[in-house]
């Protein structure tokens, strides 16, 4: 039932977002050169996939998770970006595709061993990761690989319906951060790939 409502939820998305990602898309060109962000993520029992987002930080960024980027990574664009949540339309592909689902575990990287070894423990890449969940909805984010495997854990065990249709309403209408970043530097620097 949740994976024909990706599906159904997902397509219709992307039918009605269309407009409004071809402008971020023309917007993206002028801000970095380069609109989209794909990176591999880990997916449902550790396989390999090319996640789909906007980008919100310089094309140069340094290709770890988030919170261990600085802040003036971020364009201004990209920080409107990722206060509306709008980056993640894209993701929307993703589950079409059957990588991700609307609710779910946010896809890490494979360098967050941590994160990766916790989850594995808990048996959270039985599912397929997600665009949001309990853990984006309550601002838990990958800087803390324990509490997260926790909590992924904890909404998998308790995803029904209801919550299902919970956590999306909740990310629509503003609740939690995202990803936190590290404190912008002054000297100017910026991490590179």
């Amino acid at each position: 039932m949740l994976r024909f409502l990706d599906l159904l939820l997902a397509g219709l998305g992307l039918v009605l977002a269309s407009p409004v990602m071809a402008v971020l898309y023309m917007i993206g060109l002028f801000d970095t050169g380069s609109p989209l962000f794909i990176q591999q993520r880990v997916g449902k029992d550790k396989q390999a996939f090319n996640l789909i987002k906007f980008r919100t930080m310089r094309a140069d960024t340094a290709s770890v998770a988030t919170h261990l980027v600085h802040a003036n990574a971020i364009t201004p664009f990209g920080r409107f970006l990722r206060k509306s949540k709008l980056d993640e339309l894209p993701q929307l592909w993703n589950v079409l595709k059957g990588e991700m689902s609307l609710v779910g575990p946010r896809p890490c990287l494979f360098n967050q061993v941590e994160l990766i070894e916790a989850r594995d423990q808990l048996e959270v890449f039985a599912a397929r990761p997600g665009i949001t969940g309990l853990a984006q909805v309550q601002a838990i984010d990958m800087s803390t690989p324990q509490l997260l495997a926790k909590v992924d854990a904890e909404m998998l065990s308790t995803l029904t319906l209801s919550n299902y249709f919970r956590y999306i309403l909740m990310t629509a209408t503003g609740k939690g951060l995202g990803d936190r970043v590290r404190p912008a530097v002054s000297t100017g620097d910026h991490p590179r790939r």
